[in-house]
């Protein structure tokens, strides 16, 4: 494994772990379709809606932050395995995109690290599949 995937495992722990704190249940995680992946599928039990979780990870000082870089071919990709992953499960209640960005100070320690939560980051899009 490369430390890059080391990393995003690292990160991708922090957030399951902080969604169980909030109460919610995961249902998956690292799910591939033939869209992309979902990092984490989880239901918000304070709402029942289905949670979408991307992931994001970086190392503070580099160029971008998290949420940031989460561009147009991205988010429509996410969409899209999303919606697959939806009919997949056949969800019939409100479903949403969140985003937890976990920006660690130092690659090789990852003692110091910061986690953010963005919820529902297409609410308000018009995003055609």
């Amino acid at each position: 494994m490369t430390k890059a995937q080391e990393l995003g495992k690292f990160a991708e722990d922090k957030a399951a772990d902080y969604v169980l704190s909030l109460g919610w249940k995961i249902l998956s995680r690292n799910v591939h379709n033939q869209y992309g992946e979902i990092d984490i599928a989880a239901v918000d039990n304070d709402n029942k809606d289905l949670v979408i979780v991307e992931v994001r990870c970086r190392t503070l000082g580099k160029v971008q932050a998290p949420l940031d870089s989460i561009g147009p071919k991205k988010l429509n990709s996410l969409v899209k395995a999303s919606r697959e992953f939806i009919n997949s499960i056949d969800w019939p209640d409100f479903w949403r995109i969140d985003v937890i960005g976990i920006t660690v100070n130092n690659k090789s320690e990852r003692q110091d690290w910061e986690l953010e939560h963005f919820k529902n980051i297409t609410e308000g899009m018009n995003i055609m599949s």
